[in-house]
């Protein structure tokens, strides 16, 4: 008779639940009309605030509760999204000092986003040399992964240099697949089509 230890238990129920954000993240940004994003957006940060809470040990629940945040932030928009990419940023810093590494640099990838998408002093924190430093410190965490090289993609798009940003992307296209994750792969393919589309046009 196999009996499970207590830890592997809790072990499956943190792995399965941060499953369950990450799916229901994707199918809120790729397969829910944009004017039903925000309400749903906050539905499921209600889910990651009480799952980073309970887990404060653990920086992948920090990472997602932040990229909810983020998220939400984008599909709310306007000036009352900026107190949730405030809090989006405290969670990515929490969980860099926890582990940097964790979810392949998934932290830095995100806080690095942030940085190069909100607006800078007086109205937010948005700084791109920031930006810079932590999408190149994350690219060098997970070279090869599709978020990382399409964060940074959109970083030098936004700066200008098309070049290095159409060869990012391209990158982020050949990243290796994430089994558990397809519909999150699927949706950031069109997001990195429909950029180098806009690109060439």
């Amino acid at each position: 008779m196999l009996v499970a230890l207590p830890w592997v238990a809790r072990a499956d129920a943190f792995d399965d639940e941060l499953l369950a954000i990450q799916t229901r993240w994707a199918e809120i940004q790729y397969q829910t009309a944009d004017d039903q994003k925000a309400d749903a957006f906050e539905a499921l940060r209600d889910r990651s605030q009480r799952f980073a809470a309970a887990h404060p040990e653990r920086p992948e629940a920090k990472i997602w509760d932040g990229i909810v945040l983020s998220t939400w932030a984008g599909a709310k928009g306007g000036l009352g999204a900026l107190s949730l990419v405030k809090k989006a940023r405290q969670d990515f810093e929490q969980a860099l000092a926890q582990d940097e590494r964790s979810l392949d640099g998934s932290a830095l990838t995100s806080l690095g986003s942030l940085y190069y998408q909100v607006p800078g002093w007086p109205i937010g924190f948005g700084d791109d040399d920031k930006a810079r430093e932590l999408l190149t410190r994350a690219l060098e965490i997970n070279p090869n992964g599709i978020d990382s090289n399409y964060f940074y993609a959109d970083f030098l798009l936004d700066q200008g240099d098309q070049d290095g940003a159409r060869r990012y992307f391209t990158k982020a296209l050949q990243a290796p697949p994430r089994p558990q994750r397809p519909l999150a792969d699927q949706g950031r393919r069109q997001d990195i089509q429909s950029k180098l589309k806009g690109m060439n046009s």
